[in-house]
């Protein structure tokens, strides 16, 4: 599971309670989560106090708000950035290992927002929401850099790499997105072509190649207009939220590979119950990925 929790949890009643209750449902092996803050009154941050809940171990060392969460055994830790990045190495019960990060990146310059608000912007002014008005091209390029220098790129492991991107995939903007999609183009967004080109695979649309048929949107299923003000400024409905794996190299005698995808809340609330009172704790959707080992010796059965 990747998810943002707003805030940990504090801008929705009983969130802490309720996102502990999403997760009990989805019964994930690894949650990858951001905006685990400390909870409001005694408790600790979200991740810990989940942990304890859950009777599961977690990491979150030195960030602000990212943590992994797991019933698995953590073998070691990775620290790229207190906002933007930090990993474990993570057992299974049958001994299996594998590398898991959670991410989050600059929300500034929210490319759908920057065309909603200057629909006459060119193709060129629109990337720069991702590489000059925001940092979301120079954190991605600095966190895939600390990826390769720990050589997990290079790994002798499964590497999962999942968190908040705060902009599209250039997956889903493309020709028959754009006819869908008031606010979309199609377009080669950047942090997510980065990310590909450094080996990984998108695992959601890996199960759902089609953005028209499963758009597997994440922002927002709490804000159905802007976060602005004024009633009826329309959203930017995008899969924002992402897991990605690092293909297979010659040296891992077993791989990863997604084998299901969904997109909680399956249901939206009504728009008309109050945010702070949702069921669903968050303003991100939580995507879900089921994978299985498959086994790359060709001696094997």
């Amino acid at each position: 599971m990747v998810w943002n929790v707003l805030r940990g949890g504090n801008s929705v009643h009983q969130g802490p309670e309720k996102a502990l209750q999403v997760i009990r449902d989805a019964k994930p092996d690894v949650v990858l989560l951001q905006e685990s803050y400390d909870i409001e009154g005694d408790r600790p941050k979200l991740g810990a106090w989940l942990a304890g809940e859950l009777g599961w171990r977690h990491f979150q060392g030195e960030s602000a708000h990212l943590c992994v969460l797991t019933p698995y055994d953590i073998d070691a830790t990775f620290f790229h950035h207190e906002w933007h990045g930090v990993g474990a190495k993570l057992k299974d019960p049958l001994g299996r290992s594998f590398v898991a990060w959670s991410i989050w990146l600059d929300w500034r310059s929210f490319v759908g927002y920057e065309l909603r608000d200057h629909p006459e912007m060119t193709d060129a002014e629109l990337i720069e929401a991702e590489t000059k008005r925001s940092d979301r091209s120079s954190q991605a390029e600095a966190l895939l850099g600390h990826l390769k220098t720990e050589g997990h790129l290079n790994e002798s492991l499964p590497v999962l790499l999942g968190g908040d991107f705060n902009c599209p995939s250039h997956l889903d903007w493309t020709t028959d997105t754009q006819r869908v999609f008031e606010r979309r183009r199609a377009l080669d967004l950047p942090v997510s072509q980065l990310v590909v080109d450094a080996g990984f695979e998108d695992t959601f649309r890996k199960i759902y190649p089609n953005p028209v048929q499963h758009p597997g949107i994440t922002w927002s299923p709490m804000y159905r207009g802007s976060l602005a003000a004024e009633e009826g400024t329309p959203q930017s409905f995008e899969r924002i939220d992402r897991l990605y794996v690092h293909k297979v190299n010659d040296s891992l005698d077993s791989k990863l590979v997604p084998v299901s995808a969904h997109v909680l809340p399956v249901v939206w609330e009504s728009d008309q119950v109050p945010a702070e009172e949702r069921v669903f704790p968050s303003d991100h959707g939580a995507v879900v990925i089921d994978f299985k080992w498959i086994s790359t010796d060709p001696m094997s059965k």
